[in-house]
C-alpha cells in the first residue's frame, strides 16, 4: 500500500514550516544550564508562598480570566490604569495573540536580524510573510527598518535582543515608532537588566506595545506568566484573541507577589549584572570578542576557533551554552549568565578547550 508523505488536511504554511526550536532541556544529570538564558537564582519567596496559598484555597474553579490581581499591582509598579495591561502564559502567548490580532495571510510582520526566531515562525503561522532587517554592524538599525510598506501590519523590536544583548535607547525607539505606520511591539524580555525601558512611550505614542516577562529577571520561566502594556483600546482588541483562561490561578498569584517584591528584584539583577561583568571579562582573556551586553546573557565570537567545537566541547563537560549560526551574518555563542561558580566552571572548559588547538 502507498504512503502518503504528507499530513491530510493539514494548511500548506504549516506543513511546509520548520517550526520553533527552544533550547536543550536536560531533564536528568548535574548539568550546568547557561543556554537558555534562565535566572540561575531561585524567585523571591513571597512568590513561593503565594502559590501554596493558592493551592489551599482549592484549584477546582477557574482562574480570573483577566488576571485582575495581577493588572492592579503591575498599574502600582508603572503608574498607569490596570486596563493598560494584558496578562498571558508567558510573553510568547502576548507575542502570538498580537500577531494573530494584526497580521492577516498575505501581510507583512518585520523585525532585525539576527534576533528571536520565534517572530518567523509567528509570521508563517499565519500564512503571513516575514521581512527580517539585519542589523547595522554596531547593532542599531538603519533606514531600511522603517520603510513604508503598504503591507506592513506589524513590526517586532527585541529590546534589549537577542543574541547581541544590546539596546537601542528609548529616544531612538520613538523615533522609529513615529515613522511607522502599524504598531510597533517593544519586547522588553531582559528590559530589567538594563538601566532603560519603553514604558512611557506606551503613554506618549498610540502605536507602541511593550510586552515583559516574568521568566528572567523575576526567576519565574518554570511558572509562565508575562504581560504587555498597551492603551486600554488595544487593549480591548487583545483580549478577543487570548485564551479565555491563558494563565492559571497559581500563575497569577506567583506573578503578582513577585512583581510586588521590587526590593527581591533589584538585588537579584545587581547579581546579574556583576556576574555579567565578570562573564565578560573572562571570555575576553580567553580571546573572544564580547558584544557589551544589557541582558542576561553575552553574546561571544572567537577569532579563530570553531565555535560549534566549542559548544560541544563544553556540552561533553556538563555545561550547556547556545551556539547559534544566522545566514550572511555568521555564528557564535550566547552564554547566559550564571552563578559565579557556574561561570568560573565554564570558564576553565573554555580555557582547556582553547589551550587544545
Amino acid at each position: 500500500m502507498n504512503q502518503r508523505s504528507e499530513v491530510p488536511n493539514v494548511r500548506p504554511a504549516i506543513a511546509s514550516m520548520r517550526g520553533y526550536v527552544p533550547g536543550e532541556q536536560p531533564r536528568v544529570g548535574k548539568t550546568i544550564k547557561l543556554n537558555t538564558n534562565e535566572n540561575p537564582y531561585p524567585p523571591s519567596p513571597a512568590a513561593i508562598r503565594a502559590i501554596a496559598v493558592a493551592a489551599e484555597g482549592g484549584l477546582q474553579r477557574y482562574p480570573d480570566p483577566m488576571a485582575t490581581s495581577f493588572r492592579m499591582e503591575a498599574a502600582r509598579r508603572w503608574g498607569l490604569e490596570p486596563e493598560w495591561f494584558l496578562c498571558g502564559n508567558g510573553s510568547d502567548d502576548l507575542l502570538t495573540i498580537l500577531t494573530r490580532t494584526y497580521v492577516g495571510e498575505g501581510d507583512l510582520l518585520r523585525f532585525p536580524t539576527p534576533s528571536y526566531v520565534l517572530y518567523r515562525t509567528l509570521a508563517e503561522i499565519q500564512g503571513a510573510r516575514s521581512e527580517e532587517v539585519p542589523f547595522e554592524a554596531d547593532w542599531s538599525l538603519g533606514e531600511s527598518f522603517v520603510r513604508p510598506d503598504p503591507r506592513l501590519k506589524l513590526v517586532f523590536l527585541p529590546n534589549p535582543n537577542s543574541p547581541s544583548g544590546t539596546i537601542l535607547e528609548p529616544a531612538r525607539v520613538a523615533a522609529l515608532a513615529e515613522r511607522l505606520s502599524c504598531p510597533l511591539v517593544v519586547d522588553e524580555a531582559y528590559a530589567d537588566f538594563a538601566e532603560t525601558n519603553c514604558v512611557s512611550l506606551v503613554r506618549e505614542l498610540p502605536n507602541v506595545i511593550v510586552t515583559r516577562t516574568l521568566s528572567k529577571s523575576y526567576g519565574l520561566a518554570g511558572l509562565r506568566f508575562g504581560y504587555a502594556i498597551a492603551r486600554p483600546e488595544t487593549i480591548d482588541q487583545l483580549t478577543k484573541v487570548k485564551d479565555s483562561y491563558n494563565c492559571d490561578s497559581l500563575s497569577i498569584a506567583a506573578a503578582t507577589a513577585a512583581l510586588a517584591d521590587q526590593e527581591w528584584l533589584d538585588a537579584n539583577v545587581a547579581k546579574i549584572r556583576q556576574s555579567r561583568g565578570e562573564l565578560e571579562a573572562g571570555l575576553e582573556r580567553l580571546g573572544f570578542r564580547v558584544v557589551s551586553s544589557r541582558a542576561n546573557f553575552v553574546w561571544c565570537t572567537h577569532p579563530n576557533r570553531q565555535h560549534r567545537a566549542l559548544y560541544e566541547g563544553a556540552k561533553a563537560q556538563g555545561i550547556l551554552v547556545r551556539y547559534m549560526d544566522y545566514p550572511s551574518w555568521g555564528d557564535g555563542l550566547r552564554i547566559s549568565v550564571g552563578t559565579p561558580d557556574q561561570q568560573r566552571a565554564l570558564l576553565a572548559i573554555l580555557e582547556s578547550l582553547l589551550a587544545r588547538g
